[in-house]
């Protein structure tokens, strides 16, 4: 989702980083991404579900 949102390459995040002051290499940020990129979208994928479950119990309609 949020590639989708700010579509970053690997290189744009070394400059990013590069700003802050953090020197490292694109490898860096795709082993990093490798790593905890899984962890991120399974965290966003989890608040989506719970915002979607509470919207849904709002709107319950019933028939008589």
């Amino acid at each position: 989702m949020l590639y989708v949102r700010f579509p970053l390459s690997l290189r744009n995040v070394e400059d990013l980083l590069f700003e802050r002051g953090y020197d490292l290499c694109h490898e860096t940020v795709r082993l990093w991404w490798n790593r905890f990129g899984p962890l991120f979208a399974g965290e966003i994928r989890r608040k989506r579900v719970n915002h979607m479950r509470g919207f849904r119990g709002i709107v319950r309609v019933t028939s008589e």
